[in-house]
């Protein structure tokens, strides 16, 4: 399969398109040049369109990373042969830097007041990871290195809040354990529109008018069939309530009902 056919195989929008055209680009040039490669950080979402791509692209030597193991957003590095994961990950000089942002006593800025601060430079989203609040007054801001210069020179606050800033190494990095609820539930079949109502305390007809709305994706991909089946380590995600991972599916109750246990980010 061609380049022209992947792309027309794996792109759902004509945005999707160009961002695995370019990440593309970006593999060639380490393949064929010996140049390390990589995108610009990347949504869940998009990392699974481009997981996909590359798996019929042949799976060639890349690594998804954001700054530390479980980040949300993260870009895709294309390793030549004669680098190693470990090596893109741990270089002190990498393409990843972090910032973090001290405020005031008694101010406690939230993640949409810091993005909101930091697009207000002109940067870009595609140019920023996680934000991470490891307690209140306190932030910490992944971004592609070659933003840091603005961050350091025009970054001075966020909401009515200023702050002081300094670079840090990622290892200093200190995200917060995710706030999970466990959730344990019968229904009468795993399709999409009752696991979800399950997973966040909905009706039935609710769930299904948020799949409707195009609101909800299934393991990070859009989907409007209320109908879907739902498995074991399935993601589901609504824009407005959150993610809910479905952690067991035990088997069948005495009323041949099926059994769910899910987790529910909080």
């Amino acid at each position: 399969m061609n380049k022209k056919e992947l792309l027309d195989r794996f792109s759902h929008s004509g945005e999707e398109r160009t961002l695995l055209a370019r990440a593309l680009d970006k593999l060639e040039l380490a393949q064929n040049r010996g140049i390390p490669a990589h995108t610009p950080f990347l949504s869940p979402g998009e990392q699974t369109a481009l997981s996909d791509l590359l798996s019929a692209w042949g799976t060639p030597r890349h690594l998804f990373w954001g700054g530390y193991p479980d980040a949300e957003r993260r870009v895709c590095a294309f390793l030549p042969d004669w680098q190693e994961a470990d090596d893109f990950s741990a270089e002190p000089e990498g393409p990843l830097a972090a910032l973090e942002a001290r405020f005031p006593q008694g101010a406690d800025p939230g993640h949409r007041d810091i993005l909101g601060s930091l697009m207000g430079l002109g940067i870009t989203r595609e140019k920023l990871g996680d934000i991470l609040l490891p307690e209140p007054g306190r932030c910490q801001v992944i971004a592609l290195r070659e933003s840091l210069p603005i961050l350091l020179s025009q970054w001075e606050g966020a909401g009515r809040w200023r702050s002081h800033l300094e670079e840090i190494p990622l290892d200093r990095l200190a995200p917060r354990p995710a706030q999970v609820k466990t959730i344990r539930d019968t229904v009468a079949t795993p399709r999409l529109d009752a696991v979800l109502a399950a997973g966040f305390s909905l009706s039935r007809s609710k769930a299904a008018s948020y799949i409707s709305a195009g609101k909800v994706a299934v393991n990070h991909r859009d989907c409007l069939k209320g109908d879907r089946q739902v498995a074991e380590g399935d993601v589901l995600t609504c824009r407005g309530l959150g993610k809910c991972v479905v952690k067991e599916v035990p088997g069948q109750s005495k009323k041949g009902r099926t059994m769910l246990v899910l987790e529910r980010y909080l």
